[in-house]
């Protein structure tokens, strides 16, 4: 994905988002991503997560579907602190750069 490293912050935004309104999987978020115009690999996706988790933003669980096993994620109180704190900082970014503020 050309421009990754300035993406990749709102990838995670996205991801937090999703983790706090309820239970998402890999391959879900990979779909909802590009539907948004992110071309996001499981090879960026999966490591994504799992730091994610590894900092305390998300949790997961193992759920049987068929003979496979899906891990499913869901955003911690940390990580719902940390989505608050990023709108708040989204917003006021926004209104800089969308806005024309010269502030």
């Amino acid at each position: 994905m050309e421009h990754q490293d300035l993406l990749s912050g709102f990838i995670r935004f996205h991801v937090l988002h999703h983790a706090a309104e309820g239970d998402l999987h890999g391959l879900w978020m990979i779909e909802e991503l590009a539907h948004h115009g992110y071309k996001v690999s499981a090879g960026t996706l999966y490591p994504m997560l799992h730091s994610m988790e590894k900092k305390g933003y998300l949790t997961s669980r193992t759920e049987r579907v068929g003979r496979t096993h899906r891990r499913i994620y869901n955003a911690t109180p940390y990580g719902v602190a940390a989505l608050e704190m990023a709108r708040e900082k989204a917003k006021e970014l926004f209104r800089e750069v969308i806005g024309g503020s010269n502030s």
